[in-house]
């Protein structure tokens, strides 16, 4: 479909469930911006920006996660309080809301802020693929740090940064004054987690783990094994916290999902970051732009 083009697809609000969705398509500041439905699934979809893949959505099973680094964010907002208690949860960076959805699912009575810096992208996505009102999700259109400013101390129980333009972390999400905003937001037994992409010689993701160990005690990272031996680039997920992390169960679910992944934490993850600094804002860069080949 061509960019500027628009279709309204069968699949928001009131449609048929014996229907077969149709694609939609909109521009956005990010590009094209275009939801494709799941094959296997009747209301399901994907969705792409400039034909990239960014999220998949289930609207009928939003615990479902098709992706791997979400279903590694879904392992860590399970594992991030009790099963069932609602969380305040904060989304850096908003795609199809489906971590968002995700966590109203499974935690009813949750309260959650998207911040997702592209206004007709959280346009084009409400209109078709509709929120639930009762699911008590608010959505900011507004710069993710600009955004995090304007929430109280101590407000989350979970912040999650999966936050891309163009394919790559903006530069000024990716240092220790960010993390300094992250952790002024996060209660005393909060989490952050971040989606971090990264190929050989993977300086960015040491990089990152340098900088997140410099602000918190405990620092966690999965992967898959082929990326943090540098063999391809990927998504590689940090989780940090001031309190001991769920390192044993968030082991035995990443080595079960159908990518398995491998947890590194200690030793192992200090040795891997090698010789790497913390990045700061005066030294901060955006992520490495991923290869054409990972979107083939």
């Amino acid at each position: 479909m061509a960019k500027g083009t628009h279709k309204r697809a069968a699949h928001g609000r009131g449609a048929g469930r014996g229907r077969t969705p149709e694609p939609a398509a909109a521009p956005v500041d990010g590009g094209l911006a275009e939801l494709v439905p799941d094959r296997d699934h009747p209301r399901a979809f994907t969705l792409l920006l400039d034909g990239k893949p960014q999220s998949h959505v289930d609207l009928d099973d939003p615990a479902r996660l098709g992706f791997e680094y979400q279903r590694r964010f879904g392992h860590i907002a399970d594992l991030a309080a009790p099963p069932g208690r609602p969380l305040h949860a904060v989304h850096l960076g908003g795609g199809a809301f489906t971590l968002a959805r995700y966590i109203a699912a499974t935690r009813p009575r949750s309260t959650q802020q998207v911040i997702e810096i592209d206004a007709p992208l959280v346009q084009f996505v409400r209109r078709e693929l509709p929120l639930d009102p009762g699911d008590r999700i608010r959505v900011r259109s507004t710069d993710a740090r600009a955004g995090l400013a304007r929430i109280p101390d101590g407000w989350a129980d979970l912040i999650i940064a999966d936050v891309f333009g163009g394919g790559r972390t903006p530069a000024h999400l990716t240092s220790v004054e960010f993390l300094g905003e992250v952790r002024r937001v996060l209660r005393p037994d909060g989490s952050y987690a971040a989606n971090v992409a990264d190929g050989p010689p993977l300086a960015h993701l040491r990089a990152q783990i340098a900088t997140t160990r410099a602000v918190f005690p405990e620092v966690c990272l999965t992967a898959d094994p082929a990326v943090l031996r540098g063999r391809r680039f990927g998504n590689a997920v940090l989780l940090a916290a001031d309190r001991a992390l769920p390192l044993a169960e968030l082991t035995r679910r990443a080595a079960s999902d159908p990518h398995p992944a491998r947890v590194e934490h200690g030793r192992p993850l200090q040795d891997f970051t090698g010789g790497a600094v913390p990045v700061t804002d005066a030294t901060a860069a955006p992520s490495p732009a991923p290869p054409p080949e990972v979107f083939d």
